[in-house]
């Protein structure tokens, strides 16, 4: 009997190939094991791909799609640096619920050579960093802090698949470090000073609601308060 190749006989090799690199990742895989796992032949795999370094590709477009499907339905809070926060703990995520894929799109490395579709998140990312930048809420250049916090995300994630298992309180330090590096605030502040920061990054984020001149007058204000509960911090210790 004659195979008759389907679109969802293709998505079954991504899944299949995605589940064996999975199972060992940095490893080779089998073609054939691909097609027993989905019960047809190669040629159908041929007929699909072309080549191994072709399904290769093709987990990895498929991989960025389903990231990409769920980014896209996070709403924006209008707080870059909240959205920052968030975009964190969706990319770890994700790779430790589809670590096949996600060594494919982030862990396979070639000197030289970086997949077409990592650009897609990473444009989101710049975007984030380049609207709290406008915001003169960073401390560095706005690409220079997307560099930042993507590079660190992703070896995070990497590490934590290769360990197995999730660790939510190292990701949130690493994450708050991060942040803090590109914010120029602190990650061992006080409660006050955190206070402090989450209402500046509220009311710049929602210029609206006091009006400009007031949003600056409280940013102004809300920093020396910051300082000053900082100051008494330090010399009660």
């Amino acid at each position: 009997m004659t195979e008759s190749p389907t679109a969802d006989t293709r998505t079954q090799l991504l899944n299949a190939a995605a589940d064996l690199i999975a199972e060992s990742p940095g490893e080779d895989f089998s073609l054939r094991a691909v097609c027993d796992a989905v019960g047809v032949k190669m040629p159908t795999l041929y007929h699909f791909f072309g080549s191994k370094q072709g399904l290769i590709d093709a987990v990895i477009t498929r991989g960025f799609d389903m990231y990409l499907g769920e980014k896209s339905a996070m709403e924006s809070s209008e707080d870059p640096i909240h959205d920052l926060r968030r975009g964190w703990d969706a990319h770890v995520e994700f790779g430790l619920r589809n670590p096949g894929f996600y060594t494919l799109m982030y862990g396979k490395v070639r000197p030289g050579h970086s997949p077409v579709d990592q650009s897609r998140p990473s444009e989101i990312l710049r975007a984030l960093t380049a609207e709290a930048a406008a915001q003169g809420r960073l401390v560095v250049d706005s690409r220079q802090a997307a560099a930042h916090v993507l590079a660190t995300n992703v070896g995070l994630t990497l590490r934590l698949i290769v360990l197995g298992h999730d660790d939510q309180e190292l990701s949130a330090e690493i994450r708050e470090g991060v942040l803090a590096s590109i914010t120029g605030t602190s990650a061992s502040e006080s409660p006050e000073a955190r206070f402090g920061h989450s209402v500046i990054e509220y009311a710049v984020a929602h210029p609206g609601v006091l009006g400009p001149t007031e949003t600056q007058l409280l940013v102004q204000w809300t920093r020396r308060l910051s300082e000053h509960a900082e100051g008494s911090d330090r010399n009660t210790r």
